[in-house]
């Protein structure tokens, strides 16, 4: 009987054991977010430009300064997180996302006319990033093999998690991303591609991590097919991100970046040509003093067109046919201070004439803000649920914030055409917003 006792004893054991282990490799979590947006703007008098009508812009003629607005936007947003580890040094990450408008099933009233990185076509690296509808869809998902040849190194491959990066996280009450993140006023763009990294063990550079990444943005097809050819080539990014300095006090962070063969068109609507290449070059610093945290973030771009003409008739960042090279910068400071449960924060970004991110992932309505040719002002307040956490990264608050765009030149987001002043706009493609206004609040829970 005693050996009966103890064999189930040791069964029971090693079951609870089993369980354990099955319970830990895998790990799952997420988030939900309601929002609600008053949105108002103003465009300035300026001369529509003459389009098919499968473009969806208003009729060609004169126009007048007159007033946008929509006072009752409201979006569900829900994602869904996974992180397995089916052996030694073998890692894999998921997410999954549904974002759509209220009361609707397509994305066309969260989206505008105003600015290319909102305008309704299709875009591969923006799904799950812009409204649409109530489908659950691929955010991210990548498999990391780590210490490669027993050193420091990793390998990552798979959709990347290229979004939502440092130090746009303050005003999302996120954690930094670890070694996966990049520069949000470089990039915010879901790319497919593969990251190389190593980090040395440097005492006096704690933290300290380099890789090398690479991305498809677009993918042109068979070439030569019986009866039609066609002259158009993948866009591919690659990109050398540097952090030499890594702790909660302090983060500094540089990354160079070449976008080659850019293509004229959202990447899902019908690509007409290759307009040349782009070259970026920024960083961002963060910082922590007791409960004030400051950043500042800078880049700048430089394009290197071909003389192709796109389908809306310009070229790359110029007019049709131009090969001269432009060259933008943008800025991006801000603080949020911690009072507890409750933080506020204030950021503020300015980009030139001829600035260009690929950024339109970027968390706002109007136009990813970090690409605006202008200014944008930001305050925000967020307001955590004082509760207990059940759930390992179990949090709930509330966010008020309110946005204003002055936007000098026309053509925020968007490197196909040469941009004008708002102030005398002429002739353009779509309407030339000069201000916007965003007041919103989300609630939002993760866990």
């Amino acid at each position: 009987m005693k050996k009966v006792l103890l064999l189930t004893l040791s069964l029971l054991l090693l079951t609870a054991g089993m369980a354990a282990a099955a319970e830990d490799w895998l790990q799952i979590g997420g988030d939900y977010r309601f929002r609600y947006d008053v949105l108002k703007g103003t465009v300035n008098a300026y001369t529509q430009a003459a389009t098919p009508p499968a473009f969806g812009l208003p009729a060609a003629g004169p126009y007048g300064e007159y007033k946008v607005k929509n006072n009752s936007l409201m979006m569900n947003r829900f994602g869904l997180n996974i992180k397995a580890d089916p052996m030694e040094d073998v890692v894999v990450k998921a997410r999954l996302v549904m974002y759509k408008v209220a009361g609707h099933q397509t994305s066309s009233p969260a989206l505008s006319v105003f600015f290319a990185d909102r305008y309704g076509a299709s875009n591969d690296g923006t799904v799950g990033h812009v409204p649409q509808d109530s489908v659950l869809r691929v955010d991210y998902a990548f498999a990391t093999v780590n210490n490669i040849f027993d050193a420091p190194m990793w390998f990552s491959i798979g959709r990347r998690p290229s979004t939502g990066g440092i130090p746009s996280n303050y005003r999302q009450n996120q954690e930094k991303m670890g070694t996966a993140g990049i520069p949000a006023i470089l990039v915010d763009y879901a790319f497919d591609g593969m990251t190389l990294g190593y980090a040395p063990d440097i005492a006096k550079l704690p933290g300290a991590y380099a890789k090398l990444c690479y991305g498809r943005g677009y993918e042109s097809g068979i070439k030569d097919i019986q009866g039609y050819s066609t002259n158009l080539k993948d866009t591919d990014f690659l990109g050398l991100n540097v952090v030499p300095y890594d702790t909660e006090k302090l983060h500094v962070e540089v990354q160079y970046q070449k976008g080659m063969h850019i293509f004229d068109m959202p990447s899902d609507a019908g690509v007409t040509a290759n307009l040349g290449d782009i070259d970026w070059l920024g960083g961002v610093v963060t910082t922590k003093m007791g409960s004030l945290n400051l950043f500042a973030s800078a880049a700048t771009s430089k394009t290197d067109p071909n003389g192709n003409i796109g389908a809306t008739g310009s070229s790359l960042l110029g007019n049709p046919g131009s090969t001269e090279s432009h060259t933008g910068n943008a800025i991006y400071v801000g603080a949020r201070y911690d009072m507890g449960a409750t933080k506020v924060g204030a950021e503020y970004n300015q980009g030139s004439k001829y600035w260009i991110g690929m950024i339109p992932d970027g968390d706002d309505l109007w136009t990813g803000k970090l690409g605006t040719r202008g200014s944008v002002y930001e305050v925000y307040l967020i307001q955590e649920l004082k509760r207990k956490p059940i759930s390992k990264k179990g949090k709930a608050f509330v966010r008020l914030g309110y946005q204003y765009y002055d936007i000098q030149y026309t053509g925020s987001n968007n490197w196909v055409g040469a941009p004008a002043k708002t102030d005398n706009p002429g002739t353009q493609m779509m309407p030339p917003l000069k201000n916007a206004q965003d007041l919103y609040a989300t609630f939002d829970v993760q866990f």
